[in-house]
């Protein structure tokens, strides 16, 4: 993609990008996996001396912590910029003039990076401008990993911009929440560059278990969206467990318990079920997060003529609960969407 680099407008001070941490630097469809042992770490001088982390939310922000702490003697600095600045700017100036101020601004304070990773939610103008601010930033960058949930088109049309500006590629959505973001427990669905999948293991395994390279750009935003449909789905069925235990005069506790000890029990089911029963729903994988990937889904199945009316059902639920204001709440928060009533 072209850039003009004769107007560079200066950036206001508040609209720097805002530094997390700084240290010193030191001069045909395949699958394959990666596990890795909870005490291992990759040595130090695999690590790349810059790293830019875009997007410290939920997820990002324990990601980037996780790398400053397994590479303080040789990442450099992990940094984000403020994103609605970057949103408001692009639609107010519009984005031509505000993309040459931009890079401009960017290129003189940070020069060139080693790796960026990108961690955005939202709708498909939401990252697709979001990527392409990375995309301006690292003009001069040559590896760019992009950990955001979206669909296959979205990836592949974000891959399309980043190859022509001369960058390499790779999608690497995580499956994981919060808790295994901060304990750097996460799964990384990857699909693109082999070579870049390869130069990077070492900083997803700082950061994940485990990793598996899907083959094309596409497959991982694919699987990603698989998984999460599952998930979301579970999450409603057991919603109508609990309160169906307690309407007849069971205890939902014991419900949980004995779930968690048989055959379909799963993590999720122990971890938010006491606080479900209870209507307390901290934010580990937003609500609104929830919906917006089953809705994606369904568009997948549908491209290939699948039926999923178990998911198209829950994404209702989802729906229901957004409409009573729980998008901000963790997605377990679905359970409200089947009470009488919407929570006060």
């Amino acid at each position: 993609m072209a850039m003009s680099s004769s107007f560079f407008p200066i950036i206001p001070t508040r609209f720097r990008a805002t530094p997390v941490s700084s240290f010193p630097s030191k001069s045909p469809f395949s699958v394959s996996f990666s596990f890795k042992a909870s005490s291992s770490q990759p040595p130090t001088d695999e690590l790349p001396a810059k790293i830019g982390f875009l997007g410290l939310g939920i997820m990002g922000s324990p990601m980037a912590q996780n790398l400053i702490k397994a590479g303080a003697s040789k990442i450099q600095s992990v940094f984000h910029f403020r994103l609605l600045f970057i949103v408001s700017k692009a639609n107010e100036l519009g984005f031509p003039y505000w993309a040459r101020s931009f890079r401009g601004k960017c290129l003189r304070q940070h020069k060139s990076e080693d790796y960026v990773f990108s961690q955005f939610s939202g709708s498909f103008l939401y990252i697709v401008c979001l990527s392409f601010a990375c995309l301006i930033y690292i003009s001069n960058i040559v590896r760019y990993v992009d950990i955001s949930t979206v669909d296959g088109t979205t990836s592949k049309l974000i891959h399309e911009h980043i190859k022509a500006a001369g960058a390499s590629f790779l999608e690497a959505p995580v499956s994981g929440s919060k808790k295994p973001a901060e304990d750097g427990q996460l799964i990384f669905l990857t699909g693109g560059d082999k070579p870049l999948y390869e130069k990077v293991s070492p900083l997803l395994d700082i950061m994940g278990k485990s990793r598996f390279y899907l083959g094309d750009v596409g497959n991982g935003a694919a699987m990603k969206l698989v998984i999460n449909m599952v998930m979301g789905s579970m999450m409603a069925s057991f919603s109508e467990g609990l309160l169906l235990s307690e309407k007849v005069g069971l205890d939902p506790s014991v419900l949980v318990e004995v779930i968690s000890q048989g055959a379909i029990s799963a993590p999720m089911y122990s971890v938010k079920g006491p606080s479900m029963i209870k209507s307390l729903y901290p934010t580990a994988f937003p609500l609104k997060h929830q919906q917006k990937d089953l809705r994606l889904a369904l568009g997948l199945a549908e491209s290939v003529s699948q039926s999923t009316p178990i998911a198209a059902a829950a994404n209702e639920m989802y729906k229901v609960a957004k409409s009573y204001g729980l998008s901000d709440e963790d997605f377990s928060a679905v359970i409200e969407a089947l009470r009488a009533k919407p929570p006060k």
